[in-house]
């Protein structure tokens, strides 16, 4: 990579970051399309993240994403929001315009849905209910994304039925159940989706204190973490026989949006993007 006064940089915020594929990813389409640009990491601690945020035009900067714990924080410092990113509460891209005003959009739903779309291509939401874990913001972009395609009803499952609720008054669809944690398995029963977007099977966490006893055999099973990629949950479905998702496909494709707008490429989801990222999240399990 060679950085000229040209370039055209782009980044990630987060606290911390060091552990973000978006770098390696967006590169990765740099130097595929012959693009002048750099993407960076920007570790930005929370009490810095208005400020630095409002320095990307400044630094000549066409946009970022923004992750972890600085998604809901992002809403009140952009000039502009999307539909989508009012409705969850939550900003993970942000472009930078000719006048230094920043939009900022919110591209997590769209990426779960196209990696479902690919991953399951038969799957249909309108068939049945879905079930779905959390309710944290993660959460609430899968839940209007599963909304907007059109499931007849939607349960979701919680430790605390307090944060659920509020997801559900906050989006005020009738679609929307919030179940209580003790009757949580019940409540796969007859769902042809099954979705963990709590952090529980990522590496070095408790797996997800759930049987899937009732789920249906056909369900499909999807987790949001991919690391690692085959996660206790999904381990369980696989035995049952259940088709599952990990979440390194919604990844891939919640960046193409921001990439495109950015630097005014449409990359697609590759296998020889995905391959680089399986090894590249190979290498730090063995690190």
């Amino acid at each position: 990579m060679n950085i000229r006064g040209t370039t055209q940089l782009a980044g990630v915020l987060g606290w911390p970051v060091h552990h973000s594929r978006s770098p390696l990813m967006h590169n990765y389409w740099l130097e595929k399309f012959a693009i002048d640009g750099a993407y960076i990491p920007l570790p930005v601690a929370p009490e810095h993240f208005a400020e630095s945020l409002r320095c990307l035009s400044r630094l000549g900067f066409v946009g970022a994403n923004v992750t972890v714990p600085h998604k809901g924080a992002a809403l009140a410092v952009v000039d502009h929001l999307d539909d989508t990113a009012r409705r969850v509460g939550a900003v993970n891209t942000i472009t930078v315009d000719d006048s230094g005003e920043l939009y900022g959009s919110n591209t997590d739903g769209m990426g779960f849905m196209s990696n479902i779309a690919l991953a399951a291509p038969t799957w249909r939401p309108t068939a049945a209910p879905a079930a779905l874990v959390g309710a944290g913001g993660a959460a609430r972009a899968v839940v209007v994304a599963l909304l907007d395609a059109g499931v007849p009803e939607l349960r979701l499952i919680n430790r605390s039925r307090e944060r659920a609720e509020a997801v559900a008054q906050d989006l005020g669809d009738p679609r929307l159940k919030t179940i209580e944690w003790v009757e949580r398995e019940g409540a796969l029963s007859e769902a042809t989706l099954m979705v963990n977007t709590t952090s529980a099977g990522l590496e070095g966490n408790e797996p997800l204190d759930l049987s899937l006893s009732a789920l249906p055999t056909e369900a499909l099973v999807a987790d949001l973490s991919y690391d690692p990629l085959l996660t206790p949950l999904l381990e369980s479905a696989k035995v049952r026989g259940n088709p599952i998702v990990d979440g390194l496909g919604m990844l891939i494709h919640q960046a193409i949006p921001g990439f495109t707008a950015w630097f005014g490429v449409e990359p697609t989801a590759t296998a020889a993007l995905r391959d680089l990222l399986e090894r590249d999240l190979a290498s730090s399990t063995v690190r």
